[in-house]
């Protein structure tokens, strides 16, 4: 079978990750199977053999100027969208798996229209997150917004990714329904219950949704020892580790900020990875974001506990990686989050109690079980 996966990226960032690790696994059940992206040019070595690209940095950059002035991400890139579906139907896929095609990369009009002009395709949609729903946001969740459940107008969030001057979220919706809708044969996948809830409340619901809770490397994600407890001089400290790959505003930044100013101790350190901040508070230790699984592996197994403040979330992974590491976690009642704890002293607590995070993290670096 001739098999076509879409996303944003390939083989970086966890969709492209996750993309490029079903991709070999079809290659080696002897399929033919390509990735098409348009985000960024960068793709590992080994993946490259997938790779089919949409369109070009030119293209990505005006998609999103357009996009920034009239909010209509995903109906541009038209030329770059044409083109690829040419090379596609020569393709001719039997299969076509969908994953991230928000990113400014591919139209959502004109790739529809192609799906649906080919009926005899299996489709599955894999949703990593809300975007595919509504007529702006990929998330909602600290927004209060529910207006995606009738229909969206007035978007609270116009300026959050992918942000715009003025509002289009009437019109997107109203698209995004005709577009996604009425699909011959298509199967939706979401990594969480809560997404695959929030789906049946959609007007994707028509649609048979599965859940499917992405998965890690236990080979890689295990105790490893390493020095970075040396490296950092935190030898005989409390580490209270953060991990993301952007800390924006929903990853819960500031709530570190928070945590830092009730636990400042000398016997405590905060560390987090993916940041690129210089101007935090001495005891807080930044490491910029690394490439290396092993690595990642390496600083989770030194730390004490994880907090994972997040207050909009589908399914986060790296909550899966930390108690894999052997450390327990700490997690806001957000999205799919409560999904992925299990260690015996991790524990989901209410969004934004900063209190409650201190006081588990500190039965926890004394030694205490948590009931």
């Amino acid at each position: 079978m001739n098999i076509l996966f879409i996303n944003s990226v390939c083989g970086t960032g966890s969709t492209g990750k996750i993309t490029a690790e079903l991709a070999e696994g079809y290659e080696r059940e002897g399929h033919q199977v390509k990735i098409a992206y348009g985000r960024y040019s960068y793709v590992p070595e080994k993946y490259k053999k997938f790779a089919v690209r949409i369109g070009n940095k030119c293209d990505v950059y005006l998609h999103a100027l357009l996009s920034r002035l009239t909010d209509r991400h995903g109906f541009y890139s038209r030329r770059a969208t044409r083109n690829f579906l040419q090379w596609a139907n020569d393709y001719n896929p039997n299969i076509l798996w969908l994953h991230n095609i928000h990113g400014y990369f591919i139209n959502i009009e004109l790739l529809f229209n192609w799906i649906k002009s080919r009926p005899q395709m299996k489709v599955y949609w894999t949703l990593h997150d809300c975007w595919s729903f509504t007529g702006h946001c990929v998330y909602f969740t600290m927004a209060g917004c529910s207006k995606w459940q009738t229909h969206c107008e007035h978007c609270p969030q116009k300026y959050a990714y992918p942000s715009s001057f003025i509002d289009n979220s009437f019109r997107n919706y109203e698209d995004k329904r005709r577009l996604f809708t009425g699909v011959k044969d298509m199967t939706l996948i979401t990594p969480s219950q809560w997404l695959a809830d929030l789906v049946s409340q959609s007007f994707l619901s028509e649609y048979h949704c599965e859940v499917r809770h992405n998965e890690i490397d236990r080979n890689i994600f295990k105790p490893a020892a390493g020095d970075f407890r040396e490296r950092y001089n935190l030898i005989g400290k409390k580490i209270v580790l953060g991990v993301a790959n952007i800390w924006e505003a929903r990853k819960g930044l500031k709530d570190f900020l928070k945590l830092y100013e009730l636990i400042k101790h000398e016997n405590f350190s905060i560390v987090l990875v993916g940041i690129t901040r210089d101007k935090l508070p001495e005891g807080i230790i930044h490491v910029k974001r690394t490439g290396s699984q092993r690595e990642l592996a390496e600083i989770y197994s030194a730390a004490d506990v994880l907090f994972n403040p997040t207050y909009e979330d589908n399914y986060p992974t790296v909550n899966l990686e930390a108690e894999a590491c052997g450390i327990p976690v700490i997690t806001y009642d957000t999205g799919g989050a409560p999904e992925t704890v299990h260690g015996k002293n991790s524990h989901v607590i209410p969004c934004g109690d900063v209190c409650a995070a201190k006081n588990f993290i500190e039965k926890i670096c004394e030694g205490r079980v948590i009931s």
